[in-house]
């Protein structure tokens, strides 16, 4: 079969959230577009990452609850976990997710939705490798890059033999582990930990550091500690993972601590530290496209790579893997490449929440990185139980603190770990974008009870300056 020349204004490399939005607003407003993907659309978020994490973390919660009621007066009975129902409740919902996304795409006028594996041929030039065989060659003008992150493999002697899970095979398992090792305490390790504890399996956490997220201020990373050894999470702190033995269900973790060797046994291990881009197949060289020594695409403020004409946006330019940095960055080049807006990454905020219950959110500096800037601080620090709310809930675990400028009382950030930790994070970055002074959520008026009105007292707890 001949291969095919076809020029189009713009060809997107995969359907992840910055180029499966982006695809019908170039291709409503005029653009003729190809957007080319292996898998399935919709990427990390609704395959694999926030849809099916976040849903099962929604049962866990429920398993949680239930095993509480008695707290509340309830009496339901011995709360029992059905993991291959959780995983069918899950897959249907990721299923309707997705099924969504495709049928927008395939009802956008102008838009050609090509199912294969794309690599450069040159500058611009792709040549794709069908999923149902066959050969398309595509130029365009602009490419968008969006091919995002796998699950990272360590190098860890013996791996093989246990076949270890990632955060995407995880997700397919049928029955609840007897003891889960994960090794990896960043975000990814901390969600699954808890969540399988509440689905009844035995977990201990692994992580090199001495403390888990090690982005975080140690006082907060320390809380959300507390809060799963509550839960029953063993956490081993310090430790190098060195090598692995046994076979399947029968897990063997060698760590060094200290210098001295401890053997961890479990039936399923875990690997949480961290991801890597799929670039290795895109053959970059040929487009003249530079990538760093872990396979990230660096792009400048307005995403545009060193390669003229060449954007990626999403998880493979190397940024923060949040699903809404990737719909920002569809944003700015939307309004870029449709109306020559001038907008740039610079200066955004960007917040997340990571869902443990309760949600760990932040946004903007932590105290570290605000006094290693050279500012003055002064801290507003309170733990959840001061919070009406939650205590009415029974949900009074966490702290929330605030980092706020000691010369322009400003805030420069926020951590909250509380219920719903990720909606009080996002009041106080709307202040923070509408340039509020902490005063005005300190003395203005919330309704009560609400979480909001936790932010009266929260601002009320500021200590000096430093």
């Amino acid at each position: 079969m001949a291969e095919s020349s076809e020029a189009f204004d713009v060809v997107l490399l995969g359907a992840g959230q910055a180029n499966n939005p982006l695809a019908r607003s170039l291709s409503k407003a005029g653009r003729r577009v190809a957007l080319v993907e292996r898998g399935e659309i919709g990427g990390t978020c609704v395959n694999v990452g926030c849809t099916p994490t976040k849903t099962m973390a929604a049962s866990a919660r429920v398993a949680y609850l239930a095993r509480r009621a008695g707290e509340f007066g309830v009496h339901c009975g011995e709360a029992r976990v059905e993991l291959a129902e959780v995983r069918a409740r899950t897959q249907a919902l990721v299923e309707r997710f997705r099924t969504g996304s495709e049928k927008q795409l395939e009802a956008t006028d102008g838009l050609d939705l090509i199912r294969g594996e794309g690599a450069f041929e040159g500058p611009r030039t792709v040549r794709v490798q069908l999923n149902g065989g066959g050969v398309r060659r595509l130029s365009g003008e602009i490419v968008v890059i969006d091919v995002g992150c796998r699950p990272a493999r360590p190098d860890l002697p013996g791996l093989n033999s246990v076949t270890p899970l990632t955060s995407t095979t995880i997700l397919q398992l049928e029955s609840t582990p007897e003891h889960l090792l994960v090794l990896g305490g960043g975000y990814i390790g901390v969600e699954f930990a808890q969540m399988f504890r509440r689905f009844g399996a035995r977990v201990t956490l692994i992580h090199r550091g001495g403390r888990l997220l090690r982005r975080e201020d140690p006082d907060m990373a320390e809380a959300l500690a507390e809060v799963l050894r509550e839960d029953g999470v063993a956490i081993v702190s310090n430790a190098e993972a060195t090598q692995v033995a046994g076979g399947e269900g029968d897990v063997r973790l060698t760590v060094r601590e200290e210098g001295r060797d401890r053997e961890l046994a479990g039936s399923h291990l875990l690997l949480a530290v961290g991801r890597t881009p799929v670039t290795d197949g895109l053959n970059l060289q040929a487009a003249g496209i530079h990538a760093d020594d872990r396979g990230f695409i660096p792009v400048d403020e307005r995403l545009q790579t060193n390669a003229p004409g060449v954007y990626a946006v999403g998880d493979v330019n190397g940024g923060p893997a949040f699903t809404h940095v990737a719909h920002n960055d569809n944003q700015i080049l939307r309004e870029n490449l449709l109306r020559n807006a001038g907008r740039t990454t610079a200066g955004r905020l960007v917040p997340f929440t990571v869902f443990t219950d309760p949600q760990f959110g932040r946004v903007g500096m932590t105290e570290r990185e605000a006094r290693e800037a050279g500012h003055r601080v002064r801290i507003a620090k309170m733990p959840m139980t001061e919070v009406a709310r939650a205590v009415e809930v029974g949900e009074a675990r966490g702290v929330l603190k605030a980092v706020i400028d000691a010369d322009s009382d400003l805030i420069l950030g926020c951590t909250a770990l509380g219920v719903e930790g990720g909606e009080i994070m996002s009041m106080i970055q709307l202040a923070m974008m509408g340039g509020l002074t902490y005063q005005r959520l300190r003395d203005d008026m919330f309704a009560h009870p609400t979480l909001a009105r936790g932010l009266n007292a929260l601002f009320s707890h500021i200590g000096e300056e430093e």
